[in-house]
């Protein structure tokens, strides 16, 4: 993965543009509007995410239509995959290191 994907959504008009996006494509007025942002900060936000591989630009008579490019989120999410195996595996050690555990002090109190 891009690091500045990560980089791209952690400035927060940045997430909220992405957020707005998942409702489907707008032009940049609309986002402007919305977000209440002007549209030069707004076009500059969409630059950077255009950059990142987030957004993909497409033209529709005079204006610009802004949409999220799957692909970016399909790595963002096959990135995360890979933590989220990681912490399932160290979970499920500790989870038996304390049924042992637990089961020992059962023995420990019998005697």
């Amino acid at each position: 993965m891009n690091p500045a994907t990560l980089s791209a959504l952690s400035e927060s008009n940045r997430f909220h543009i992405v957020e707005l996006l998942q409702k489907g494509a707008c032009p940049v007025a609309e986002i402007s509007s919305r977000l209440n942002l002007n549209q030069p900060q707004t076009s500059k936000h969409l630059r950077v995410l255009a950059d990142a591989g987030l957004v993909e630009i497409m033209p529709r008579a005079q204006q610009r239509y802004y949409a999220l490019r799957p692909q970016a989120f399909k790595e963002i999410s096959a990135w995360i995959e890979k933590y989220r195996k990681l912490w399932e595996h160290r979970f499920d050690r500790l989870e038996a290191l304390l049924i042992e555990e637990k089961g020992s002090h059962r023995k420990d109190y019998k005697r």
